[in-house]
């Protein structure tokens, strides 16, 4: 199963090749780059590789939530390269890649909550249970001030992972700590973990065709003004 994968939701770019479970990736923190490198990297890895477009079964994308231009990007990738090799997509939670990035140290199961800094005062953030490499979610995503975000019910011992925990001044990590075994801020999404949940998410049958894929944006309003932006920080402070 060959799959190419891309993540673009965050200031990160990261563009991955899986070759029958063999996980290829470039990844870089690129602002404003991502149009820019994302496909020359993609036909760098196929190069590598020895593959043509041709021999792909699918194409993986992080569908978001995150940066509204790097997300609407990413979508269009995919879906370009899905319809002109008439192959499904695979879209998948940067969410959930995210939490895949969290150091379970070997857990069988682990409790990851997952957050993304979503700018403006917000972060992105849900909740997964990790297991066999595998993420499963746990409560839907949402995006909140940090001082409304809700980790579900249970003890302690929770992982949390993503930028979403250093924003606002860290405010995230200070009011949950009791909630978590340990925090890792610095954790952004890559496409080598989109490229692995999707494998096993094409394994399940749950490819769907270009045309079909939607974005999470989260935000009703994904295009705010610079006015609306600067009454919305002020409003937050």
């Amino acid at each position: 199963m060959n799959l190419l994968a891309f993540e673009t939701s965050t200031e990160a770019l990261s563009v991955a090749l899986s070759i029958d479970g063999d996980v290829r990736e470039r990844f870089e923190l690129a602002p404003r780059r991502h149009a820019e490198l994302a496909l020359p990297w993609a036909e760098a890895l196929l190069a590598e590789a020895g593959l043509e477009r041709s021999q792909l079964d699918a194409i993986a994308v992080g569908r978001g939530p995150g940066a509204f231009t790097g997300v609407r990007l990413g979508i269009a990738l995919a879906q370009g390269i899905a319809l002109a090799l008439d192959r499904p997509v695979v879209p998948v939670s940067t969410l959930a890649a995210l939490a895949m990035r969290a150091d379970t140290d070997g857990a069988e199961a682990s409790r990851v909550f997952a957050a993304i800094d979503a700018r403006m005062g917000e972060v992105y953030s849900a909740a997964f249970e990790l297991r066999d490499g595998d993420v499963r979610a746990i409560g839907d995503e949402r995006v909140s001030a940090p001082g409304d975000v809700v980790v579900p019910d249970g003890e302690g011992g929770w992982i949390g992972v993503g930028t979403g925990f250093g924003a606002a001044d860290n405010a995230l990590a200070q009011r949950l700590a009791s909630r978590f075994a340990s925090i890792d801020a610095t954790q952004l999404p890559h496409a080598c973990d989109i490229a692995r949940l999707a494998a096993k998410a094409l394994a399940r049958g749950e490819a769907i065709a270009a045309e079909r894929i939607e974005p999470a944006y989260l935000r009703n309003n994904v295009a705010l003004t610079l006015k609306e932006q600067q009454a919305l920080r002020e409003s937050k402070r």
